[in-house]
């Protein structure tokens, strides 16, 4: 899987911990999965587009976003 990362210092963060075997899980048309990679929010964002990746700093988890979630309307992706 290729991706393209942001300028942001999360971003970075992610990149120092490749290359990772994790476990995965699905939510909706989403996969998250658990990375050891502490960091706080930035550019949050309520919803994002199809293909977009995050990380989500409550449960220390990256998602990869290819569809709705249970918590959009529709075929809105709301992540977690």
């Amino acid at each position: 899987m290729n991706a393209e990362f942001n300028a942001s210092r999360t971003a970075e963060q992610i990149w120092d911990t490749l290359a990772i075997s994790v476990s995965v899980t699905t939510w909706g048309k989403g996969i998250y999965f658990s990375m050891p990679v502490n960091a706080s929010l930035e550019n949050q964002k309520e919803f994002v587009e199809l293909g977009n990746l995050a990380y989500w700093p409550p449960g220390t988890a990256f998602g990869i976003f290819f569809g709705p979630t249970p918590l959009g309307q529709g075929d809105e992706i709301r992540p977690a």
